[in-house]
């Protein structure tokens, strides 16, 4: 009876209270089991969620001050480098993706014919002086004749008076009776002489003086041709300096197509170059450009090089969309209209590019801006601790 009555007491379910409570290790102890586990478990759990919490805001406040985008891309204004003048390639000293400098030779074209075209243009100018000369001195000697003039007709004009006077004396002598016809009339015809004389004279220095005016005028159209014969020394001038093809900024030969024994023309391209100043253009989404102002501050990811990082700033923000400016833009005034958000390039400036590596457009970058300067509060607990 009494193992049966045990069996059925220990099938029998514990009441609640009971069930709370063990045996101590002696039997004689009791103490409680289940609810000290909970406890802990709960305390632990608590502090986990808060510390998980905090770590979250932390998080989230942080990151909330930068706009990042993985549409952006190295970006350079490159260009084609073309001969102004044609001829045959004597030189090409520069090779595929080389650096060149800020005039350093791309290309260098036979200049014996532009240097022949110079000398014979400084022999047309020195001709060109050398008759301005001629007139100048024509010039003085006509001057010289002006002056001689000038000197007779006072002369004559001198004698023009005399011989008045002697007209007139022997006038009235002839008509008092003390004097002959004759001298009368001789004297006469000496005044005619002397009128007529004075006339000649001034007429010399009218010619003289229209000479001078005419070799002035010789002189002026002289002076074009000396400028014409300048202008066309300085052209050919020119024309033998551009038979130096020359990088005119810093930068790197790309596709180059010149060698040397090439004839080329006027505008036929050598080779692309793309010069040392790049920046990044990145297209972010219109809702990211609500705080990006120019100089924010960006951390720029290169995809060839990973491990690098550069800094740099935000230098401008276009004033439209990227589709606003392509060659067919979109149309939304039609009947089925789907709102899409938009993409804005913002260019970008890298404050410290790497030199020891080669930076070219189209290359992939992963920019970060941001877009509040104000310290996080992690940061600020960071300078707190």
């Amino acid at each position: 009876m009494d193992a049966r009555e045990d069996f059925t007491r220990a099938r029998a379910p514990m009441p609640p209270d009971e069930r709370r409570m063990v045996e101590g290790p002696r039997g004689d102890q009791l103490r409680p089991r289940f609810p000290q586990r909970r406890s802990v478990a709960v305390v632990f759990g608590l502090f986990l969620l808060i510390v998980v919490a905090v770590a979250g805001f932390l998080y989230w406040d942080y990151a909330r001050r930068f706009e990042t985008t993985d549409d952006a891309f190295i970006a350079a204004r490159q260009f084609a480098i073309a001969p102004k003048v044609s001829g045959y390639l004597t030189a090409v000293p520069v090779t595929d993706n080389q650096h060149v400098p800020a005039g350093g030779m791309i290309a260098r074209i036979d200049d014996r014919d532009y240097r022949t075209a110079l000398a014979q243009a400084d022999a047309q100018l020195a001709a060109a002086q050398s008759n301005i000369e001629s007139i100048d001195a024509q010039i003085a000697v006509q001057q010289a004749q002006v002056t001689e003039s000038q000197a007779q007709i006072e002369q004559a004009e001198a004698n023009l008076v005399f011989a008045r006077q002697q007209a007139a004396r022997f006038a009235l002598l002839a008509h008092a009776g003390a004097g002959s016809v004759q001298n009368q009339q001789q004297y006469d015809s000496q005044l005619r002489q002397q009128e007529a004389a004075l006339k000649s004279a001034q007429a010399a220095l009218v010619a003289a003086e229209r000479q001078v005016t005419a070799l002035k005028a010789q002189r002026s159209t002289a002076e074009a041709q000396v400028a014409q014969a300048t202008a066309q020394r300085d052209q050919a001038r020119l024309n033998l300096s551009y038979t130096i093809v020359t990088a005119a900024q810093a930068g790197r030969v790309v596709n180059l197509s010149a060698a040397v024994g090439e004839y080329v023309s006027a505008g036929t391209d050598l080779t692309m170059f793309v010069p040392d100043d790049i920046w990044v253009t990145a297209n972010f989404k219109e809702t990211q450009l609500d705080k990006m102002r120019p100089g924010d501050k960006v951390t720029l990811r290169i995809d060839a090089y990973p491990e690098r990082f550069i800094r740099g700033h935000v230098a401008s923000v276009q004033p439209g969309s990227g589709t606003a400016f392509s060659l067919l833009p979109a149309e939304n005034a039609t009947g089925n209209y789907v709102k899409i958000v938009q993409r804005v390039p913002v260019k970008i400036v890298m404050d410290n590019p790497p030199t020891d590596v080669a930076l070219g457009p189209g290359m992939s970058v992963d920019p970060t801006v941001r877009v509040d300067p104000r310290p996080s509060l992690y940061q600020r607990l960071r300078g707190w601790l």
